[in-house]
């Protein structure tokens, strides 16, 4: 399994966990470490959304131009 794969697998939903899970930490009023540290929780959830949502998916690495250089240069062809 290559990094990408591992990446689109689980590190970027797990960020987007986090993220999710510093909110829910922030709002509950049972435990004030939690809700201290709610915050903290949400930030470090978005910079790894923002790492790992900046790595390209894999069908989408190997190409360079993606599909609509191929449907462009498909119809540049008479």
């Amino acid at each position: 399994m290559s990094f990408r794969a591992i990446n689109e697998k689980y590190l970027e939903p797990g960020s987007q966990i986090l993220m999710v899970l510093g909110i829910v930490a922030l709002c509950q009023p049972w435990n004030m470490p939690l809700h201290t540290y709610g915050v903290t929780i949400i930030l470090i959830g978005l910079i790894g959304f923002n790492i790992t949502s900046k790595i390209p998916r894999e069908e989408q690495a190997g190409t360079g131009h993606g599909a609509d250089q191929q449907a462009h240069n498909a119809g540049a062809r008479h």
